[in-house]
C-alpha cells in the first residue's frame, strides 16, 4: 500500500467526495465538515499534484481530464486505508459504529435478519438501523450507509456490489391450484388469477428456443412484493417471485412452483453507497460479511 500523510488522506477525502457528488456543499455535508474545508483540501491536493482537477461554476464542478485520471488512484488509496483500518479493527476486535440499510421488504424479513444477525453476533458493538420499503431510498436524503437493490444494474452514478445473482420461479399455493388446473405453458397464464407488482406486468420466459414475454392480469396488484406473498399463500393467484423468498414457502408447502420447464431472466442483488470516500470500517465489512454469506440462491 502507498503510504500517505494522515492531512493528505483527509484532503483526498474531500476530493472524492466533490467529484462523486458534484458538489461543494453536498460533499461538506457527507463529510460532516465545513464547504471551506473542502474547498481548501481540494486546492491542497491540485497543489501537491500541480494539476487542476475540477472545473467549478456557479452552477456546476466538473471533473478535468487530470481529475479524472487522479480519481481512479485516489479511491484506489482510500480503499486500502479503509481496508487496512477494517483489518486492524477486526484483528483487535474493536469494530464498532452504526449502518444504516435500505432494503426491498421481503428480503428484510429472511436473508438480511439472518446475516444482520450472524454480523452482531461476530461483532457486538455494532448497531444496524434497517429501513424496509419496495421503494428506492435516496441514501443521501435518508442517510443511507447502504442500499439493497435488485436490479440489472444500478445507476452509473452509485459505487455498487454485486451480491449475488437470483432466479425467480411462478408460485401458487396448493388450495389455489386444487381449484385451478396448473399453468402447462406461459400463454395458459391468461386463464388465472396472477398477483402483480404494479408496473411488472409483462412476465418474461425462456424455454430454451425462444424468449416471450406474456402480459398478465389479475384482480389484485400491489406496490409492495410482501403483500403479494401473502395473498399468494392464501390461495388468491400466481406470483412471480424471487427464489431467495420463494425457497423457504415451497420448502414448508405453502407454496408449489409451476411453469419449471421455463426459465425466467435472472436479476441480481446489489449493495449500492453513493463514494467508498467515507465508508466507515464497519460498513465496508458487513459488505465483504454478505458476499461471504449468500450464494447464487436457485430455485427447489
Amino acid at each position: 500500500m502507498v503510504l500517505i500523510q494522515m492531512d493528505r488522506l483527509l484532503a483526498l477525502k474531500s476530493f472524492v467526495e466533490v467529484a462523486c457528488t458534484s458538489s461543494f456543499t453536498q460533499a461538506a455535508e457527507n463529510l460532516k465538515v465545513s464547504r471551506l474545508q473542502v474547498s481548501r483540501h481540494v486546492k491542497e491536493v491540485e497543489s501537491w499534484l500541480g494539476q487542476r482537477l475540477l472545473h467549478r461554476t456557479t452552477r456546476k464542478v466538473t471533473l478535468t481530464e487530470a481529475g479524472s485520471e487522479a480519481l481512479v488512484y485516489c479511491e484506489r488509496i482510500l480503499d486500502e486505508a479503509a481496508a487496512m483500518e477494517s483489518l486492524a479493527q477486526i484483528r483487535q476486535n474493536t469494530l464498532a459504529g452504526s449502518i444504516r440499510i435500505a432494503t426491498p421488504i421481503g428480503l428484510s424479513q429472511n436473508l438480511l435478519i439472518e446475516a444482520v444477525q450472524g454480523f452482531i453476533t461476530e461483532h457486538p458493538n455494532i448497531k444496524i438501523e434497517i429501513l424496509a420499503s419496495d421503494s428506492f431510498a435516496q441514501l443521501v436524503d435518508e442517510r443511507i450507509d447502504i442500499a439493497l437493490r435488485y436490479t440489472a444494474q444500478p445507476a452509473d452514478n452509485l459505487i455498487a456490489r454485486e451480491l449475488m445473482t437470483i432466479d425467480s420461479v411462478i408460485c401458487a399455493s396448493p388450495a389455489y391450484l386444487e381449484k385451478n388446473s396448473a399453468p402447462k405453458a406461459p400463454e395458459d397464464l391468461s386463464q388465472h388469477q396472477c398477483l402483480v407488482h404494479l408496473n411488472y406486468d409483462d412476465w418474461e420466459f425462456d424455454d430454451g428456443e425462444e424468449n416471450r414475454s406474456i402480459k398478465v392480469n389479475g384482480q389484485i396488484s400491489a406496490n409492495e412484493l410482501g403483500t403479494l406473498v401473502n395473498a399468494a399463500c392464501a390461495g388468491q393467484g400466481l406470483i412471480r417471485i424471487p427464489c431467495d423468498l420463494a425457497n423457504p414457502l415451497i420448502s414448508d408447502g405453502k407454496l408449489v412452483r409451476v411453469l419449471s420447464n421455463y426459465n425466467l431472466p435472472e436479476n441480481s442483488l446489489w449493495a449500492v453507497y453513493m463514494s467508498r470516500s467515507y465508508q466507515l470500517p464497519a460498513v465496508r465489512q458487513f459488505i465483504d460479511y454478505l458476499l461471504t454469506q449468500w450464494q447464487d440462491i436457485r430455485a427447489i
